[in-house]
Parts: structure tokens; C-alpha cells; sequence
């Protein structure tokens, strides 16, 4: 009988732990249907540039309590992150979205932070600041700035989750999972060298 119990406390705890990391996860999912994108084996979704859909009203306050609308910056490339601080994955990716953003400044590319399911901005300043990260992040504690893209279109379904807009504020690639440096690039080139 001990044996038994011993076994499904084990499995339990086993799918506890499971859901714990599910964060890092992600998907490859991208709703269905005809969207006009390819996920790549690299788990980069694309879509050409004729077949963008733009990105939903992104705007609100920062962690710092500013006001910030990603629409202000149309005519720039930009790659929003969609990130926790509780996150391991996270953790994990960001030294490499702080390395290229400090790359890119001043070359029309602009990085944006969307901090979702922290319960105050308190831990999410000290990740920010622990990573390095200098760019601003919408607080968004309760995920409503994921539930504004369209069901079907390149969407942020998990955490972490990257977006990056081409120039026009459409929706150009997205990654559902955590980003190294050299995919992170591999993202962002194609959209910063079109024309």
C-alpha cells in the first residue's frame, strides 16, 4: 500500500512539475485555417509581406508608469517580447534581447517589453535591471494586451513569446518559445533589410 502511494505522490509531483515549466514550452500552433504563414523548423513563423495583418492597439503604461503606445513607432521594425519575471525561459533569453537591442539602437529598431502575469511591478524591475534590459515593457498583469490579436493571425500564445513588426506595424514573424541570440537575429534581419 505505501509502495502505491509513494508512486502516485511521484507521479503527481512529476506533473506538477511539468505544468511549472510549461511556460517554456510554447507552440507551434498559429490557429488554423488559411493564415498565409509557414513555421519554420526553427519554430520561426513568417509571413511575406503581402499577407501581414496588422498588430492590435498595444498601448498602456510601463513599468515605470509612463504611457507608451507601439503604434508611435511606425516606420520603425519592432520586436515586442512577451515575458514574466517568474518565467525560467525568460530568464533564459534575456541577456540576448538586451545584447541586440543595445545593437540596434539608433537603426530604426525599436524593442518592447510586454511583462505579463507579475502581481506587481516590483519583481519585474529587478529582472529588468538584473538582465540589463534598457528598453521599456508595457505592464500588462492579467494578459489583456495577448487577448487583443485576432484568433487565426500570428498571435503571442505562450510565454515567452516574440513578435517583430516591419515597418508599417504588421505583424512580420513570431517565436513561442525562448529566443538565443542567433535565432532571435535570424528573426529580426529579414524584416530590418526590407525596403
Amino acid at each position: 500500500m505505501r509502495a502505491r502511494r509513494r508512486a502516485a505522490l511521484a507521479a503527481g509531483a512529476a506533473a506538477a512539475a511539468l505544468l511549472l515549466t510549461a511556460c517554456g514550452e510554447g507552440g507551434t500552433s498559429g490557429g488554423g485555417g488559411d493564415t498565409g504563414f509557414v513555421t519554420g523548423t526553427d519554430g520561426i513563423s513568417t509571413v511575406p509581406a503581402g499577407q501581414r495583418v496588422a498588430a492590435p492597439d498595444l498601448s498602456g503604461e510601463t513599468l515605470e508608469g509612463e504611457q507608451l503606445d507601439v503604434g508611435d513607432y511606425k516606420g520603425k521594425v519592432v520586436v515586442l517580447n512577451v515575458w514574466g519575471s517568474w518565467c525560467n525561459p525568460c530568464r533564459a533569453e534575456a541577456k540576448y534581447f538586451a545584447k541586440v537591442s543595445k545593437e540596434y539602437e539608433g537603426k530604426d529598431v525599436q524593442f518592447v517589453g510586454i511583462n505579463t502575469r507579475d502581481g506587481s511591478t516590483t519583481a519585474a524591475l529587478a529582472f529588468e535591471k538584473d538582465f540589463g534590459i534598457a528598453y521599456p515593457s508595457l505592464y500588462d498583469p492579467t494578459g489583456k494586451l495577448m487577448l487583443r490579436f485576432e484568433k487565426g493571425t500570428l498571435n503571442p500564445q505562450a510565454i515567452p513569446s516574440t513578435l517583430v513588426l516591419d515597418r508599417e506595424g504588421r505583424v512580420a514573424a513570431r517565436s513561442l518559445t525562448a529566443l538565443d541570440e542567433e535565432r532571435l537575429r535570424k528573426m529580426l534581419e529579414p524584416v530590418v533589410a526590407e525596403k
